[in-house]
């Protein structure tokens, strides 16, 4: 499958970098670049493009602003953060207006490939890089609502705030990866959570850090 990326960053020289990372995987064109964040929904309105790579910091519109703009109207669209910065207030915050991802800048052109491509297919997790920053952000005491969670599922909610996939948590728990599936579809319903971007923010928020359990 094709996937058609509107790239949206007021520097020409990002916008030249992501062209040359995309061009490295024929699953993905190009089919139009902002460079406002006052462009993005009328773009988005006229490409209709199945995910855009959103720059935090632009003229006009910010693009925390503008990702609220267009999950309102076309909440089908995938946005990942792309920016300079890992500072994790922005991430909470892009997910908080609807984003499905994160990426910083200076990580490795592979990673952003594997990790668009795991976003497009509903199968991303949050690259490792980023998790292991994140993760050294935080600290604090588990929540209350962490007594509704049996032992097995806050093992597993211990992985996802690690950075692991559903495959890498079935490997290192030694069961199936449609039992993991299962377990995390019970943590969210518990948690009244809606998807894997909110379980992932949770589990940082609440201290579900470092090893295993």
């Amino acid at each position: 499958m094709n996937y058609r990326i509107l790239i949206a960053d007021d520097h020409e020289h990002a916008r030249k970098a992501m062209r040359m990372i995309l061009s490295e995987d024929d699953r993905f064109t190009i089919v139009g670049e902002a460079k406002r964040g006052d462009e993005i929904l009328p773009l988005t309105e006229q490409l209709m493009p199945d995910m855009i790579l959103m720059d935090i910091h632009m003229p006009g519109l910010n693009g925390l602003e503008a990702t609220r703009q267009v999950k309102e109207q076309f909440p089908y669209v995938k946005i990942v953060m792309v920016t300079v910065s890992d500072d994790v207030t922005n991430l909470f915050e892009a997910i908080k207006n609807g984003a499905q991802g994160y990426l910083v800048k200076n990580l490795n052109p592979t990673i952003w490939l594997s990790y668009l491509h795991a976003l497009a297919t509903d199968t991303a997790t949050m690259p490792q890089e980023i998790a292991n920053r994140i993760l050294a952000e935080f600290t604090g005491v588990k929540s209350a609502n962490d007594h509704l969670l049996t032992p097995r599922e806050q093992e597993i909610l211990t992985r996802v705030a690690q950075g692991l996939s559903n495959r890498e948590i079935a490997n290192e728990l030694i069961i199936s990866e449609h039992t993991v599936k299962n377990h995390l579809k019970n943590i969210m319903q518990k948690l009244h959570l809606n998807n894997r971007v909110q379980l992932t923010r949770y589990a940082y928020e609440q201290g579900f850090m470092g090893g295993n359990t």
